[in-house]
């Protein structure tokens, strides 16, 4: 089985990554297990951080390396948090101060124009010197409710809500999620780019 480092020290995200990546062969193993710190997220886009985050992974560790920015952008905010999300309410931030945050700054905004989105993009390295990365968007829809509800995910999921499944994202089934989220439909442009580079095709 080939490892491919995820260069992050979520375990949230690495289950969910390691879950999808599974049928390919692919042990997935978070950056941390290789004592790799982070790095200094110093890019504009969620591309530019993704890929910065890649490239350090992949060179610490010698191996692929998947990285995945995310982030959730609200529309009356501006898209903020945006590329801030994980770090929104500061530098000591967690994901119950950042929730705490954006509904303070919703607070005044109506259900009708709390319109929001979650964004991921993930980068894939061959190795840190890579010239062509793979790089895959994906996008979910949704509204920021003004209470959070339910215990599953983690970050923004307990106020993000689905309206097609009437709940929130952290009240989701998590296969459900995994085939809906931001990440999910990132990974599903993903895998058949790995699968063309692990069969040789």
């Amino acid at each position: 089985m080939s490892q491919i480092v995820l260069a992050t020290g979520n375990q949230g995200k690495v289950k969910e990554l390691a879950a999808v990546l599974a049928p390919l062969n692919l042990d997935v193993i978070a950056q941390s297990e290789f004592n790799v710190p982070d790095v200094p997220e110093t890019g504009t886009t969620f591309v530019e951080n993704a890929i910065i985050k890649a490239r350090h992974a992949a060179k610490l560790t010698g191996k692929p390396a998947i990285a995945d920015d995310s982030g959730l952008e609200v529309m009356a905010l501006g898209g903020a948090p945006g590329i801030y999300s994980a770090r929104y309410s500061g530098e000591s931030a967690n994901d119950q101060t950042n929730i705490d945050k954006l509904l303070v700054e919703l607070k005044d905004i109506p259900a009708s124009e709390r319109q929001a989105r979650f964004v991921c993009v993930l980068v894939y390295m061959q190795h840190e010197h890579d010239p062509t990365p793979i790089i895959c968007q994906g996008f979910w829809n949704g509204e920021i409710t003004q209470l959070q509800e339910g215990r599953e995910g983690f970050g923004y999921d307990p106020v993000f809500y689905v309206p097609n499944h009437q709940c929130t994202s952290a009240q989701l089934d998590k296969a459900v999620k995994n085939q809906l989220s931001h990440r999910g439909q990132a990974l599903k442009a993903l895998i058949p780019q790995l699968a063309s580079l692990t069969t040789g095709v």
